[in-house]
Formats: structure tokens, C-alpha cells, sequence
């Protein structure tokens, strides 16, 4: 059955690290997904969690029974400057150790390169996983990837391209929901294209950036090359809950236990509990409706 976790990013400006797991409990949730933190893992730069701190978070987990689901770095892995490439690559190599320490088996992340920078962005990308991906495969984990807004593969079906290049059964695709329209809108397609290999999702809402011919947001300086979404509880955009769902169904996704669907609401901390609650709700219940279809 798959794993139904929360992402406890909007808990980390009122709970301290080792808090968290209780607070995720709490919420009605057995799994958490481990995002950046300023104490364990942050955005784009080394790991801050020794081996003791990763213990008495492993301890605090166990403490509160909940499972950690999956380990989500963001580093500049396919960054186009070198130094920064390599320096993350370094990164990832202890974030590897931290998650085999945490008994963990999945990772998941984003390409983290630059779109107007592709086939440098790609090349890079390629360069760090040709060192990596034999560490990944040794240790058994699952790697899945985001292609976020604002990355060198935005498109679901490039992103799966450039997956599928790397010719190796431990990396797949995580399908964020809320990026729905930036990966080309077509999710059918995307989800049946990725199949089995699409091993864990995001669930959150977004408007859709298209519509009204453009305008839907009116950005300033005209023309700026800036992505806009939004991670909204379910029901407060326009990501087709039913074809999402069901796209899933369809994958056996939610009769496999070694999926994971991940809440991610980040548009209402001050409202945290009853959104968590929320989601953990709706996910479960349109689960049940798309099994039963």
C-alpha cells in the first residue's frame, strides 16, 4: 500500500528538528518526507547533521512511530559552473550516507541546472551521476526526480528522456502536481509514459500560469522570465484531481509498497494543522474512489 507522507516544511519556522516527528504524528501522519533544513540538509550547501544528530532524529522518528518516506536534497548537481557542480557532488555523497544511516531508501530531488543553460545544465547532470549513480545503486536506493520550474528539463516527457539515459532501474521520476503546467499540462500522457517508474508524487494545488492567454499573472518587468506556481491545499487550483488520481490508479501506483504520495502544502503556515489534516483526508479518500474505479 503506498506511504502517505507529510512534508514538514512549514513546521520548521515553529518546531525545532527533533520536534518534528512528534508534531508529524500529531497531524494523523505515519511517514514524513525529510526536506531542506537549516540543522540536517539545506538548500545548496553541505549537510550540517553528524552522525549523532542523525541518530537522535532517527531516535525521535522511532519515538513518535513515525517512518521517514524519503530524503529530499536540493543541490546544484547539474549546475553549470563547475565548482559548484563538484561541491555538490560532494554534498550528495554525504546526503547518501545520511539516508543509508537513516535506513531509508528512497531520495528524492530535482535537476537543479539552469533552463537557459540546457546542454551545459545536461552535460553536468550527466558528469556527477556518472560518479554517483554506482554509489546509489550500491547502497539500493531509489532516486526520483523532480523536473522543476526554472531547471535545465521542465517538460515531463524530456525529463523522462534524460531519466531514461542514464539506463539504470534506481532512478524514476517524481511527479510534483502542482508543476503540472509547467511540465507541458499533459499528465496522462507524462504518467503513462513514466509507468512504473514513477515511484512518488507531491500533492498540492496551482493555478494554471496559462490561461487567460498569458495573464493569469501579470508579472513585472514585462516579459521576465520568472516561473510562478503556487502549493495550495487540494480544491484551491486547477490540477484535475480526478484525472490525477486516476492516472494513478491506473499505475497500480497505489497498491505498490513502495510508492509514496507526499502532501506539500506551503501557501498557509499560519494554518498548518488543519490543512495537514486536510490533505491527509482528501488523499485518502480519493485513493479509496480510484482504487474502487
Amino acid at each position: 500500500m503506498v506511504k502517505i507522507a507529510l512534508d514538514p516544511t512549514p513546521l520548521h519556522h515553529s518546531h525545532s528538528l527533533l520536534e518534528i516527528p512528534a508534531k508529524v504524528a500529531e497531524l494523523g501522519y505515519d511517514h514524513l518526507q525529510l526536506t531542506p533544513h537549516r540543522d540536517f540538509i539545506p538548500f545548496f550547501r553541505h549537510p550540517k547533521a553528524d552522525d549523532d544528530l542523525v541518530d537522535a532524529f532517527a531516535a525521535a522518528c522511532r519515538e513518535a512511530r513515525v517512518e521517514i518516506a524519503s530524503v529530499l536534497p536540493v543541490l546544484r548537481w547539474s549546475g553549470p559552473d563547475e565548482e559548484s557542480r563538484r561541491a555538490a557532488v560532494k554534498q550528495w555523497k554525504r546526503v547518501i550516507e545520511i539516508t543509508a544511516r537513516l535506513g531509508v531508501g528512497v531520495i528524492n530531488t530535482e535537476f537543479s541546472g539552469r533552463p537557459e543553460l540546457q546542454e551545459e545544465s545536461e552535460r553536468q547532470f550527466y558528469w556527477s551521476m556518472e560518479e554517483l549513480l554506482p554509489i546509489i545503486e550500491r547502497e539500493g536506493i531509489q532516486v526520483y526526480i523532480d523536473p522543476h520550474p526554472d531547471d535545465f528539463v521542465e517538460d515531463g516527457l524530456e525529463a523522462l528522456r534524460v531519466i531514461r539515459g542514464l539506463n539504470s532501474s534506481n532512478v524514476g521520476l517524481a511527479y510534483v502536481a502542482c508543476h503540472t503546467f509547467h511540465y507541458g499540462g499533459d499528465m496522462a500522457e507524462i504518467m503513462a509514459a513514466a509507468g512504473p517508474t514513477l515511484g512518488l508524487v507531491h500533492i498540492a494545488d496551482t493555478f494554471d500560469h496559462r490561461r487567460s492567454h498569458g495573464l493569469r499573472y501579470i508579472t513585472n518587468p514585462p516579459g521576465t522570465a520568472a516561473r510562478v506556481h503556487q502549493h495550495l491545499k487540494i480544491g484551491d487550483g486547477d490540477v484535475d484531481w480526478d484525472s490525477f488520481f486516476d492516472g494513478l490508479g491506473q499505475l497500480g501506483f497505489f497498491d505498490r509498497s513502495d510508492t509514496i504520495a507526499v502532501s506539500s502544502v506551503f501557501a498557509e503556515d499560519e494554518d498548518v494543522d488543519a490543512v495537514s489534516r486536510y490533505q491527509r483526508e482528501q488523499i485518502r479518500n480519493r485513493i479509496i474512489a480510484a482504487s474502487r474505479a
